[in-house]
């Protein structure tokens, strides 16, 4: 007897059991990482430019008072918490209402940028976006040919 590994994907599959949705079950394509529930991650974009790379989170609903960004050893690290707390009494009745929503990324940066610049960092719209610069380019040397005696 072999043991298959089951995946509750009812919600990214949700016309039943045909084959088709075996076939995706059982697939290597779609990670566990990817499409773990407590995994919810912002959408990300990452753009290079000849001078910088442009790194985008959707992020809606968030002020930019609720994002930490931290550069450090070559990686970026962009985190956002939000707490929203709404109360009302009435005489006959009270509510309490409230939300909590939070993530945190981490990336590793490649050697061409330039992390002695500063990173800038802008939201609007529900759109995170972080410029960061990257390294001049040195001169690169002329091939050399070098005779073997």
């Amino acid at each position: 007897m072999s043991l298959i590994k089951y995946n509750n994907r009812n919600r990214l599959f949700p016309w039943g059991n045909t084959g088709l949705r075996s076939f995706f079950d059982t697939s290597d394509f779609f990670s566990d990482d990817f499409f773990a529930e407590d995994e919810l991650m912002p959408a990300m974009n990452i753009k290079e430019h000849e001078a910088d790379f442009e790194v985008e989170f959707a992020a809606p609903g968030f002020t930019k008072e609720d994002f930490e960004v931290t550069l450090d050893n070559n990686i970026l690290n962009v985190s956002g918490e939000k707490e929203k707390t709404h109360e009302e009494k009435e005489e006959n009745y009270s509510r309490k209402e409230f939300s909590y929503n939070s993530f945190k990324r981490s990336l590793q940066l490649p050697t061409t940028v330039n992390t002695n610049q500063e990173v800038k960092a802008t939201y609007e719209n529900g759109i995170l976006k972080l410029h960061l610069q990257k390294n001049e380019e040195t001169p690169k040397n002329p091939k050399k040919v070098i005779k073997v005696q």
